[in-house]
């Protein structure tokens, strides 16, 4: 499933397709959508916000639409009505003078009033999206220190969408490294400093790797592991998908294990238990 850094980037390339001149036509493939083709023709495209994973197009005449990929929607930025040639389903299609933006194989869209909006039941109970709001790492720390979530494992809290918006399986590994917790914890497990330490962690994962289209490696290392010709596989990440191989900061051998019934990668000595 894309995490927030992807729906992010996806969500700049419409923005950037539909944001100039009128929508000229609108297509939704589901019949209880049909009737907003009309409603939301010859509107124009205001912004385009995420919430976690979930995108809000919005639109001058007081309409959003939500879409939410889930495991298999992709959207394709085009020129106009150049669709691409593949096997899925296309959903949803949105058409201007020069551009088309268009959602396939994702089946949780809703067009709904900008009002509406908040209390969507996913846009409602989902956390803060670093990527779209402005937060702080203080703010993070409370948020961690708080009775709702501080008794929660990191390793559940982290794909737990009410607590932070847009994270997901990889970016879990990768926060727990850069903070060096181990994924036994919990937030009240930890001391002041590794608290802090998580707050940054994620905002420098997610922000990292929003900007560098998924690297959540160290940048310097990256591009030099890159040059040396290895493959994206390889110098992508600190841990994840790195099972057996050798840390990058101590050499010890990561290890894979099952957290919430997925992959978990992490360092037994960077992220050691202090306990």
């Amino acid at each position: 499933m894309p995490e927030g850094p992807e729906i992010r980037r996806a969500a700049d390339q419409v923005e950037k397709a539909l944001l100039k001149g009128t929508v000229l036509d609108v297509y939704f493939a589901f019949d209880q959508l049909k009737g907003y083709e009309s409603i939301l023709k010859g509107a124009s495209v205001k912004r385009v916000d995420t919430k976690g994973k979930a995108m809000l197009i919005r639109f001058d005449n007081g309409y959003t639409i939500y879409s939410h990929n889930q495991l298999y929607g992709k959207w394709y930025v085009r020129n106009a009505y150049n669709y691409p040639k593949n096997n899925r389903q296309l959903r949803l299609a949105l058409h201007n003078e020069k551009k088309s933006a268009l959602l396939y194989s994702a089946s949780d869209i809703e067009v709904l009033r900008d009002e509406e909006v908040p209390l969507h039941p996913f846009v409602a109970k989902v956390g803060p999206d670093l990527l779209s709001e402005e937060v702080t790492a203080e703010q993070l720390k409370e948020r961690f220190q708080s009775k709702a979530f501080s008794g929660k494992k990191w390793t559940s809290l982290l794909l737990d969408q009410s607590f932070i918006g847009g994270i997901g399986n990889y970016l879990r590994s990768e926060i727990l490294f850069l903070a060096g917790i181990h994924p036994d914890y919990r937030p009240k497990d930890c001391s002041e400093e590794q608290l802090e330490r998580a707050a940054e962690a994620t905002i420098t994962m997610v922000t990292q790797s929003y900007k560098h289209n998924g690297i959540t490696n160290d940048l310097e290392l990256a591009m030099k592991l890159k040059e040396e010709g290895k493959t994206r596989r390889e110098y992508r990440h600190w841990v994840f998908n790195r099972e057996a191989q050798p840390c990058r900061i101590d050499g010890t051998e990561i290890q894979k294990m099952k957290a919430g019934s997925r992959r978990l990668y992490f360092c037994p000595t960077c992220q050691r238990k202090l306990k």
